[in-house]
């Protein structure tokens, strides 16, 4: 149950005001362009699939709770990268410890699909529910926001606008940027969020995976 303080936070978010032709334009690209993205991928999604059922068995896709725009709780998939029960064992972890211990639990197709990131493709799902945006603040879990609401202040703003597969902090740093960083990327994006910023956020996501993408088909099996 969200504490008074994340409640407080929710009600700021969903009574600020709305950029409706921007916003509006971004949904109907994100619904556009997860359509094609869905299509491209659907024969290495299904190789994915195989090659977890082979290595390690079922589930085949994580799904974990996530605090999306306005506070709404929703489901958000993954392809499965740990051993079965490792999210049990992670527990309340954050930054460098979270990091480090989820690196141990990670499986040998795991470690291949967080090199390329590719363990992401089934939010694609997610942005054509409306759930998340291709671009926007990474998605958190509940838990970790009733912390981070307590340690700065600003971070209600992030639930303005819907959490994104990618997004300035993913793209400018990488995931053990401190918590303080990535918000004020986050933030930049809603203040200054428009189709021509969405767009350049997504062709520098694409070719920081291509690369990512390449180096892990060569070395498939490395211990980060």
């Amino acid at each position: 149950m969200p504490s008074s303080l994340s409640e407080s936070f929710i009600r700021r978010a969903r009574e600020s005001p709305r950029r409706e032709r921007v916003d509006a334009a971004l949904r109907l690209l994100d619904v556009a362009l997860s359509l094609l993205f869905l299509a491209v991928a659907a024969v290495p999604m299904l190789a994915i699939t195989l090659a977890i059922l082979a290595t390690s068995r079922r589930p085949i896709l994580y799904r974990g709770q996530r605090v999306g725009r306005g506070g709404e709780f929703y489901t958000m998939l993954k392809f499965r990268t740990l051993r079965r029960g490792a999210e049990e064992r992670l527990g309340p972890y954050l930054g460098e410890e979270l990091v480090r211990r989820t690196r141990e639990e990670r499986t040998t197709v795991g470690r291949w699909l967080r090199a390329t990131q590719l363990d992401e493709l089934p939010q694609l799902f997610n942005v054509l529910r409306g759930d998340m945006s291709l671009v926007g603040p990474r998605p958190i879990r509940p838990i970790f926001f009733e912390q981070l609401a307590a340690e700065l202040p600003a971070y209600w703003q992030r639930l303005v606008v819907r959490p994104g597969l990618t997004g300035f902090a993913q793209v400018r740093h990488g995931y053990e940027t401190s918590m303080a960083e990535k918000l004020a990327h986050d933030l930049e994006w809603i203040a200054d969020r428009s189709v021509g910023l969405y767009l350049r956020t997504l062709a520098t996501t694409g070719w920081r995976v291509l690369g990512q993408s390449l180096r892990g088909a060569v070395r498939p099996t490395k211990v980060e």
